[in-house]
């Protein structure tokens, strides 16, 4: 038996390599026996938890854990790990009590205690966050942020929970805390939401990956290319979305219209442990089904490459629980970004981004580190997609009986001041008519009809529609009359959910991915008079539409008339078009034409485009501003041509700036 703390250390650890986490925990607990006065007591306490936990024997965890507060009340890992311990067992209140105790033993401003209590208010903020109490978790996050400015994932949730709670302006420094130090740390997909700048996406998106994926230790080898095409392709789909959410609904037709004959499917899934039809459907549709949930990102990485996939699909992106890192280990030849996320990933481990001609135009790939490749429409549907048979009635959800229905069942997150605006002027316009928007927090759905009083509207001209199983959810769109679009993040599946059952959708198209995505759908259904390009004729064109006779009631005729024929729900067009894309990358890559992601003078792309896109939420940012920027960049710190807005060594000052 050891005789000091530190021998007892070593011996665990030993222990630990040979025989498990279960025989260290053993040792721990008969030296604790035998050493009940030691003054390192809590430490060894903490250390048996630390690997109990590993064992899998959450509950003893949490009993040593308690047993070293109750030994010494200052020793602060044992609270943060107490409260995740409760957390995973679901004791959120608990977890959030264990966290605010040690935020309140922690007077001592010194390096640990600072540490320890920027760790425990991060912690509040996640887990207040994912049970939607935005306010307290908004705040736990602005004090970390304020303890530690260099917080990128906290920065990143409290940006995203102002987005959510329609706080304007979103990002804006105070006392210590600069906008350009929060907008440095941005997520993508807040980026997105926030501002219509396809320059400074991609080069945020870029630092995101450099600043999130670490550089892994191994990366699989593809340099040997096969001579010829095996008979059947293997394509995986990574995605926590394979289930009951927007990427689920959309994919199902899809998997169950592959070529078997041709392709080989594969499901890689890493999102929550729940069982739903969506789930169950996908699952009987593809040919192998896999969740990576528990593996870590070596072992998911061996296991696609043990599968032996040709091409693998990344359909998250830069959302909730992606496994980025997988990819940067290379565990398939190919690696492609679709659907899940509306932008460049701006990683040198994705080789392709499958669009179409209206998300991406003729000029615009010089936004991608991807080459693009496109579809006819970029965004898959499901045709079989269950709806309530009950009709909907106006009471039920809150909506008067009479007058025009202006709906938005987008997400709060993606109004901005610019859009929001728009609408109180086409309320105003439109006598009798209501706003119908997608329930948020009691707090955010008061602080959206403040502002529609403020500017002379009626607080309850602002309808919110509560949430709804989704065959529900779509049979009620029949209620509104005209889907008005955010900008510059667009409506995707909500939009051609809106048109599936006939309601017209009214956008408004910008430069970015996210910006044009609903342009290209309700062009795909045969209304591209509905895709407007300036913020002005949205407004006119929305009060026209509600103000003409029938003018409605004939968008709708002619969105059911065009549906069975339209792109935009030809899924058969789809997946033999999708297929197509992937015999082309499989060729490339045979024949040693794979494309190399481009990343150069990404890291000064985003430095100029910091300092345009602060006090500019909700607009566009034109390119030629960012030329203009990194020309005058290049004259005192050359950079090399990049194919993109081209800067030189021979770059001169612009006329404007000469001027």
């Amino acid at each position: 038996m050891p005789t000091t703390i530190a021998a007892l250390f070593r011996d665990a650890d030993l222990i630990e390599k040979a025989q498990g986490a279960a025989a260290a925990a053993d040792l721990y607990k008969r030296w604790i026996a035998l050493n009940p006065d030691d003054p390192h007591l809590a430490a060894a306490h903490f250390n048996m938890a630390v690997v109990a936990q590993r064992s899998g024997d959450v509950h003893a965890a949490i009993n040593a854990l308690r047993d070293a507060l109750r030994i010494d009340p200052d020793f602060h890992p044992s609270y943060i790990n107490l409260g995740r311990a409760l957390e995973d067992l679901g004791q959120t209140g608990a977890a959030v009590g264990q966290w605010l105790a040690m935020v309140n033993r922690l007077p001592a401003v010194n390096g640990p205690a600072l540490r320890h209590k920027v760790m425990a208010l991060h912690q509040l903020g996640r887990v207040l966050e994912f049970n939607h109490a935005d306010g307290p978790a908004e705040d736990a996050l602005r004090q970390a942020i304020d303890l530690s400015p260099g917080q990128a994932q906290a920065i990143q949730h409290w940006i995203a929970l102002r987005q959510r709670q329609c706080k304007w302006p979103v990002v804006q420094g105070w006392d210590g805390v600069e906008a350009r130090q929060l907008f440095a740390h941005i997520s993508p997909l807040s980026t997105a939401v926030m501002i219509d700048d396809p320059v400074f996406q991609l080069a945020r998106n870029a630092a995101y990956a450099r600043q999130s994926i670490a550089r892994p230790s191994h990366v699989h080898d593809h340099s040997v290319r096969p001579s010829e095409r095996r008979a059947r392709l293997r394509v995986g789909y990574v995605s926590s979305d394979l289930r009951e959410h927007a990427v689920g609904f959309g994919l199902c037709e899809v998997m169950e219209l592959h070529d078997r004959s041709r392709f080989e499917i594969h499901a890689y899934y890493c999102g929550i442990p729940r069982e739903d039809g969506t789930r169950d459907r996908i699952r009987s549709a593809v040919d192998h089904w896999t969740d990576i949930s528990g593996l870590s990102d070596d072992a998911a990485a061996a296991r696609i490459a043990a599968d032996g996939i040709d091409i693998l699909i990344d359909v998250n992106g830069y959302t909730r629980d992606a496994r980025t890192a997988v990819f940067a280990r290379r565990p398939a030849p190919i690696a492609a970004n679709w659907f899940g996320f509306p932008g460049t990933m701006a990683t040198p481990y994705h080789h392709y981004v499958i669009a179409d001609g209206h998300v991406v135009p003729e000029g615009h790939e010089k936004y991608f580190t991807e080459r693009v490749l496109r579809l006819p429409c970029y965004q898959p549907n499901d045709r079989k997609r269950p709806i309530a048979v009950e009709p909907p009635q106006r009471s039920a959800e809150g909506l008067p009986e009479q007058g025009f229905v202006f709906c938005c069942l987008n997400g709060a997150q993606k109004i901005t001041p610019q859009v929001f605006g728009a609408w109180m002027k086409i309320l105003a316009a439109t006598e009798g008519s209501v706003l119908w928007l997608l329930d948020s927090s009691p707090e955010t759905n008061a602080r959206l009809r403040d502002m529609a009083t403020a500017v002379g509207i009626a607080p309850e001209r602002l309808c919110f529609a509560p949430k709804r199983p989704n065959p529900q959810h779509l049979a009620r769109y029949a209620l509104a009359d005209l889907f008005l679009d955010t900008f510059p993040y667009g409506a995707h599946t909500t939009a051609s959910d809106s048109m599936w059952m006939g309601t017209p959708v009214l956008t408004l198209e910008g430069r970015g991915f996210a910006a044009r995505v609903c342009a290209g759908l309700v062009k795909s259904a045969g209304m591209p008079d509905l895709a407007c390009t300036h913020l002005d004729d949205y407004v006119a064109r929305a009060i026209a539409i509600a103000q003409v006779p029938g003018a409605a009631a004939e968008l709708r005729r002619r969105l059911r008339a065009n549906r069975d024929s339209s792109v935009l729900f030809n899924e058969s067009l789809l997946v033999k078009s999708l297929e197509a894309l992937y015999d082309q990358m499989w060729e490339e890559f045979r024949t040693g034409n794979l494309p190399i992601p481009d990343l150069t003078n990404l890291p000064a792309y985003e430095e100029v485009g910091l300092a345009l896109v602060e006090g500019h939420e909700g607009e566009s940012i034109a390119p030629e501003l960012h030329a203009d920027a990194l020309a005058r960049w290049a004259i005192h710190d050359p950079l090399p041509q990049d194919g993109r807005l081209r800067p030189s060594t021979e770059a001169q000052v612009p006329k404007r700036a000469a001027a």
